[in-house]
């Protein structure tokens, strides 16, 4: 299982870390609105079983020439370089996935912050949401380990926060992974043989967490959308054939094969909001603030390079916000040329937990993450002026790039140690003095290629 550090909030400050991800809309040009908001959510889970990332993950994401098509990708992903010399290597490094994914993804605009884990959590519009991403115990006789591990998952996490301190207090859960839950009774002739024929239905029943949700209370408030794709395990590498290897014993191979199952998977909860209330407190008793849409639940069979085939669910959310002012609006002021000394306004609420160790970064428009800043300006020790409404930063000519470009402000929370704002993109224009350098390279150029010799022939 991929795992790195949970999110959670120190007490003083959890109404405010509940609201961080309100900004990112603007990334999109979104406002928050009366109405209620449609949000895009595609995630992913995928057994990668120790391989490289393969390349191409186009249709995985389902990704489109025109542009991004989802709000927020979820990508949990299981056994990823789990030898001990990659795991040590990860310590200093990204892995080779997270390096691949934000190849993919950065170009499109999207961004990786500093928030991930087994467990993540955030806010959407002032609903706290949750992400959980798990890989249980193997094999078909470890049932009852697998719901004893989810159930003690479920009790043991805990956030730094009295409002929403347990993942099962959160608006929206979605559980998903590698859960290894396996298909009973039925033997592995009648299993293959329903799936050649796609009649999946035969074999529901008997699945493993369909049976466990009709007796465990606890699982009876998630939902999962119809399986209606082939069991995603187990299959022979770089293809779509389920195992036809024997399975290796001390001294011999026993013959026995691996029965197909429904092992990775994406279910979701939604919390009883019927009395959430609003900031303004004008809320009416019964209306539903947040619901949740299955758009499609499929496998894909192209992906070859791991036993497991990888699910994808897409979601839409249905949010009426609770929270319509961002936390902190910033804006670059006036026209920005890299020849001079350039200024940056901001705005917060009145209960933004600032500090002195914020700092407002400048980032290309395609930046990865939120260590990829070009420049940076400390909010106070490089503060001009303040005002109640507005303050001024400034950056020196020095430190911004001379061949300009397209870029965008983020602002950094150290109490959150999250962005919790951001700009609109704009333009920077070069310096004259790079402008003149890119025209003597150009000259050169033309002059190398005026002079180039002919190639020289032999009679």
């Amino acid at each position: 299982m991929a795992c790195v550090e949970d999110i959670s909030s120190d007490d003083e400050i959890h109404e405010e870390v509940s609201r961080t991800l309100d900004e990112a809309f603007l990334i999109w040009g979104k406002k928050l609105k009366d109405k209620c908001q449609e949000f895009r959510l595609h995630l992913v889970t995928w057994n990668v079983g120790t391989a490289s990332p393969p390349p191409d993950v186009t249709s995985l994401l389902q990704l489109s020439s025109q542009g991004p098509s989802m709000d927020m990708y979820v990508i949990g992903l299981q056994e990823v370089n789990s030898k001990i010399i990659n795991f040590l290597s990860d310590l200093a490094f990204d892995d080779p996935w997270s390096i691949f994914f934000m190849t993919v993804f950065s170009p499109l605009g999207y961004i990786k912050g500093n928030k991930g884990g087994v467990t993540i959590r955030m806010s959407l519009y002032g609903h706290m949401i949750c992400f959980m991403n798990c890989h249980l115990p193997a094999h078909i006789e470890n049932a009852e380990q697998r719901l004893d591990d989810f159930e003690k998952i479920l009790e043991m996490q805990q956030f730094e926060d009295e409002n929403v301190p347990n993942i099962l207090d959160h608006d929206i859960l979605f559980w998903f992974g590698d859960l290894n839950f396996r298909i009973a009774d039925y033997g592995i002739h009648f299993v293959r043989e329903s799936i050649s024929n796609s009649r999946y239905n035969l074999l529901w029943e008997k699945d493993q967490l369909n049976m466990a949700k009709k007796k465990e209370a606890f699982l009876q408030e998630f939902i999962e959308g119809p399986l209606q794709f082939k069991p995603t395990y187990k299959f022979d590498l770089h293809s779509d054939v389920y195992d036809t290897r024997g399975q290796k014993t001390l001294f011999w191979f026993n013959g026995k094969k691996r029965k197909p199952a429904w092992t990775d998977r994406i279910l979701w909860r939604v919390k009883n909001l019927s009395q959430h209330p609003s900031e303004d407190g004008d809320l009416s008793e019964g209306e539903q603030t947040i619901s949740v849409t299955l758009n499609n639940y499929i496998s894909h069979m192209s992906y070859g390079i791991s036993d497991h085939k990888p699910v994808t669910g897409t979601f839409g959310l249905q949010i009426k916000p609770l929270f319509s002012t961002p936390l902190v609006t910033l804006n670059p002021e006036g026209e920005w040329n890299a020849a001079q000394d350039v200024l940056i306004s901001y705005s917060t609420v009145s209960e933004f937990p600032s500090s002195t160790w914020d700092w407002i970064g400048l980032y290309q428009v395609a930046f990865r993450h939120v260590n990829d800043y070009v420049t940076y300006a400390w909010v106070k020790d490089d503060e001009i002026s303040s005002s109640e409404d507005v303050t001024q930063v400034y950056i020196s000519a020095d430190e911004i790039p001379h061949a300009g470009g397209e870029f965008l402000l983020c602002y950094y929370s150290h109490n959150m140690q999250s962005i919790a704002g951001m700009s609109q993109p704009f333009q920077i224009q070069p310096s004259r003095r790079s402008e003149e350098k890119e025209l003597a390279q150009e000259n050169i150029n033309g002059i190398e290629k005026l002079h180039s010799p002919e190639p020289y022939n032999e009679f």
